[in-house]
């Protein structure tokens, strides 16, 4: 392996340089796209004033959250932008660039995030207007489609020019710079996450505990207090969430992939990464235009169609560039460190893709299986209900663990797929990666298969809240967000595995850093340092693992005190305002969505800071050893965690709704009692806890990637320095601890007494 190489990195040729042209002006293309469907999307009708005034006050409210949630973030990305100008680095120039670029990541994911909002608070209304129009079915369906169409081309739009910029300007230093721009992608989309999980889910859980099983009222019944909150929620975290957590997959697997792919394939194996996501860019357009379900046809089948013939086309446009644009021997590259190696670069490139492309096709149809209405998992579900909240929550979790096997097989046999396709270790990681852009090749119709479902659902709120949406029109509401729901969840089994392979390819590009590093400090590599057997790496797995159930607990947890602010709100209101149930006295929709808002915000510092922290403690403390293994146990234990979380969160909620079709006594049956409780568990578990941990296991490895350098050098050589060493992972613990014990200490807000809740103060993100 030459150290000199992978210090400095491949030059790029002229000819390198035009096909990262060509890949920014695709880029570009893809934003087109997607204004064209912007367009389309806001040319439909808006339906009634009643429609509109319902869908106004749901922008309001998640634009106002989205205000408040951007000036904390500010916060974080200050200090975090502060702090990466003293992490090692060869020269100031690619310090700047790494911080400059860690700011592009964020407002990027940021901006991603918006759009998914706004631009769904505007279609739900449409497509809620369509369903009453002459072929209402096909113009609902192709709106809601395409609204996620916009977001999705935005996403590889704006994630493909970052990068083919950032490769322009730093050439084969650009994988340091990018380290940068992954990791402000991942941060912002954490904290997205769990602050629109939180928000969405108080709202959601209050809602059904009140007015459902207390007050025995529809789900988007005007009368309750939270109904307006709970259709901003869909909109903050489904759709700005989901689509910042792409966005950063798609970063941070591209950031990966180039770093392994530089040493790898030398410049052919910077630009291959660019070409795979562009081509996706074609598949991408192709897959939301030819969305469109036939007479008679469920929208779910004509949406999975559509998926799968995207992803056959790139799988045909990737294997043709892998033997277009990459040799068929390893002499053939330009300046890998890998000459020497036997087997074909085209081939390996070209079926590692493959195989990231057909898992995610495996990963639909698994997560279809365990979560859609038509299949066992969920038909079992929804018969325990018979027998009682109890026995569903059993059920739904026995779904959950059964799910998540199979699904970390698959995940796994996929990567370790990738991983024999060549015998050297970096070659290898690059499969790796290669895989993971292979899957994202789909991303632009995954992210519009995830925006239909929660604008599916709003449509229907809005249109039950109205009242001008009925017969046919209803009907056909009720089916869109029966499917939309089905995909949700089949995007988040999508999105997991997204995650996994981004963090197995920067767990190489983690010992690609820590290599260099020692090259600089002319030490070797000692493997026995890595080995899983040695009682620090061991410890170091445990920690890992640990913190994934730390922060799901945290994430839970912060749903339940929030919900319960909004269950008490909502009491209040009901107590204090009879003529509420009547329909003569309006409910004070502000009033939760305030709540949610200052709750779901309060909640963001801790599981924030433990993801950035517990890398820093655990690497300055025991080593670069243990944080691989710490590392290690977090992708493990995290893959599993989220799969479980996902999956029995989408089997309860799809089991509530096969109840209320009218099957096991439906609506206002004990069953459906029970499926609600169920539905109610699972709520944080599929949207806030379970889609978290995707940027958080990235976070956690991005962060282990930038500080590696220095814990090598403040471990060996002449700058060693055991107490500063020490004294980072100390600080970095009692951080940790501290945040743990103030979040703990945090109070519900729910009233001892409900019968008192009239004269009870009004919750305002109590501490």
């Amino acid at each position: 392996m030459s150290w000199q190489y992978l210090a400095e990195g491949p030059p790029l040729t002229g000819g390198d340089r035009g096909v990262v042209v060509v890949v920014a002006v695709i880029a570009l293309a893809a934003l087109a796209v997607g204004y064209v469907l912007l367009k389309e999307v806001l040319a439909a009708g808006q339906g009634t004033s009643r429609m509109q005034e319902i869908a106004k006050a749901v922008q309001e409210g998640a634009g106002a959250y989205l205000k408040r949630q951007r000036n904390t973030l500010l916060i974080f990305g200050s200090i975090v932008f502060v702090l990466l100008f003293f992490l090692p680095a060869e020269g100031w120039g690619e310090r700047i660039g790494r911080s400059l670029f860690f700011v592009v990541g964020a407002v990027f994911s940021f901006l991603i995030g918006y759009l998914g909002m706004w631009l769904a608070t505007q279609a739900n209304l449409r497509v809620a207007a369509a369903s009453r129009e002459q072929g209402g079915r096909e113009i609902a369906m192709r709106v809601a489609f395409r609204t996620g169409g916009v977001v999705g081309m935005s996403t590889v739009g704006l994630g493909l020019f970052g990068a083919a910029v950032v490769v322009l300007v730093y050439a084969g230093d650009a994988p340091k710079v990018l380290e940068g721009f992954g990791f402000g992608a991942a941060l912002i989309a954490m904290f997205m996450r769990v602050g629109g999980g939180i928000f969405t889910k108080a709202a959601d859980v209050g809602a059904d505990l009140v007015g459902k099983v207390e007050q025995g009222i529809p789900e988007d019944d005007p009368r309750n207090a939270a109904t307006i909150a709970d259709n901003v929620g869909d909109n903050v975290g489904d759709c700005a969430g989901m689509a910042a957590d792409l966005f950063e997959s798609y970063a941070v697997t591209l950031v990966a992939a180039l770093i392994l792919g530089s040493t790898a394939f030398g410049s052919q194996g910077l630009l291959f990464p660019l070409i795979v996501p562009a081509l996706g860019v074609i598949t991408a357009v192709i897959g939301v235009y030819i969305t469109r379900a036939k007479t008679g046809e469920s929208g779910l089948t004509a949406i999975n169609r559509s998926f799968y013939i995207s992803a056959l086309i790139s799988a045909l446009l990737c294997t043709i560039a892998a033997f277009v644009f990459l040799p068929t021997s390893f002499s053939e590259l330009d300046g890998a460190a890998n000459t020497g190696e036997a087997g074909s670069p085209a081939l390996i490139a070209a079926v590692a893709v493959i195989i990231g492309i057909v898992l995610a096709g495996v990963i639909l149809w698994l997560t279809g299986y365990f979560t859609g209405t038509d299949y066992k998992p969920v038909k079992d579900v929804g018969k325990s209900s018979l027998t009682g909240a109890a026995t569903v929550i059993l059920s739904g979790i026995s779904v959950g663990f059964e799910s998540a096997v199979y699904t970390a097989l698959v995940i796994g046999a996929s990567v370790y797929g990738a991983f024999l396709l060549s015998g050297s270790l970096f070659v290898a990681l690059f499969a790796i990666a290669l895989a993971g852009c292979g899957l994202l090749t789909t991303v632009g119709v995954i992210v519009a298969m995830d925006t239909f479902g929660p604008v599916s659902d709003n449509a229907q709120g809005i249109a039950e809240m109205s009242g001008d949406v009925e017969g046919e029109g209803a009907a056909i509401l009720t089916e869109l967000d029966a499917v939309g729901n089905t995909t949700k969840a089949i995007t988040k089994g999508i999105a997991i595995a997204t995650a996994v392979l981004a963090a197995t390819a920067l767990f190489g590009s983690y010992l690609t850093a820590i290599t260099e590093a020692l090259a600089e400090a002319a030490a070797d590599l000692d493997l026995t340092d890595f080995i899983v057997f040695s009682p620090d790496v061991l410890v170091g797995i445990a920690i890992g693992a640990s913190v994934v159930f730390m922060f799901s607990g945290l994430a839970v947890n912060a749903v339940s005190r929030a919900a319960g602010a909004v269950v008490f709100e909502v009491r209040r209101q009901f107590h204090a305002n009879p003529g509420i149930m009547d329909g003569t006295v309006r409910p004070e929709y502000g009033r939760v969505v305030d709540i949610c808002t200052r709750d779901s915000l309060r909640e963001l510092a801790t599981p924030g800071l433990m993801a950035v922290l517990a890398p820093i403690a655990v690497g300055f403390g025991l080593g670069v050893g243990p944080l691989a293994g710490y590392l290690a146990g977090a992708i493990a234990t995290g893959t599993l965690m989220a799969v479980f979380l996902a999956n029995s969160g989408g089997a309860w909620d799809n089991a509530k709704k096969l109840v209320e079709d009218g099957n096991h006594g439906g609506k206002g049956s004990e069953a459906h009692a029970a499926t609600v409780i169920g539905d109610t568990v699972g709520d944080p578990f599929k949207d806030t806890a379970g889609p978290a941990i995707n940027p958080l296991i990235k976070v956690m490895n991005l962060v282990s990637l930038l500080i590696a350098p220095a814990i090598v050098t403040l471990s060996i050589g002449e700058d060693a320095n055991a107490a500063i060493r020490i004294t980072f992972a100390v600080i970095a613990a009692l951080l940790i601890a501290v945040a743990i014990f103030v979040s703990k200490r945090r109070g519900t807000a729910i009233a001892e007494n409900p019968a008192d809740a009239d004269n009870a103060p009004v919750p305002n993100g109590v501490a």
